[in-house]
């Protein structure tokens, strides 16, 4: 439970990635706890609203589920700049997604926020069946380029809370508290001089 005096953050958070790889069903579980085995592919962008309370801070995401066709990848830097955190995100099943993941993340460290913070995340882990992609090889590739990892699935809800309230965490110690409400003191004090006796 958030303590009171806690500071609050708002924080534009986008999901980058292939279509397929699972962005909207990752979304939907972790503001709904829905997950749909159909999922309609996002036409341009999805908006979602989701808050979070942890000890440090009480964030209020304001999540951009961009689609991920060709045809609408131009429009992405709109949603991503000016963004605290992004999402890359492939498909565990698809080797292709992890290769287009690999330009995304190039992409967003060019052109984003220098201080954005990036997290990796290899979805459908309940496929295990299926795996194209090593775990280890998107643990690693995280490593190099300065981001966290995670593998998830947005059917079974594995790693999807806590992907977030890692996120949470990360944007709360970057944005060190400041004081809200009244000050009573915003000027150093004025040192008061008495003279006697001229």
């Amino acid at each position: 439970m958030a303590r009171t005096g806690n500071k609050s953050l708002q924080a534009k958070l986008v999901l980058l990635g292939d279509m397929g790889t699972g962005k909207t069903s990752l979304v939907l579980r972790f503001v709904k706890g829905q997950f749909s085995e159909y999922q309609e592919s996002t036409i341009g962008a999805a908006f979602f609203t989701q808050v979070l309370s942890l000890n440090e801070a009480t964030v209020k995401f304001d999540i951009w589920d961009t689609a991920g066709q060709e045809r609408y990848h131009s429009l992405a830097p709109m949603y991503y700049r000016g963004a605290a955190s992004a999402i890359v995100v492939y498909d565990i099943t698809s080797m292709e997604s992890f290769v287009r993941a690999k330009k995304w993340v190039r992409e967003v460290q060019r052109q984003a926020n220098p201080n954005l913070i990036m997290f990796l995340v290899a979805n459908k882990a309940d496929l295990e069946d299926e795996r194209k992609v090593r775990n280890e090889d998107g643990e690693e590739y995280a490593k190099e380029n300065g981001m966290t990892f995670f593998e998830t699935s947005a059917k079974t809800a594995q790693n999807v809370n806590e992907l977030f309230y890692e996120i949470a965490k990360r944007l709360a110690k970057a944005n060190p508290s400041r004081q809200t409400g009244i000050k009573l003191q915003s000027r150093p004090q004025e040192r008061r001089r008495m003279f006697c006796c001229a």
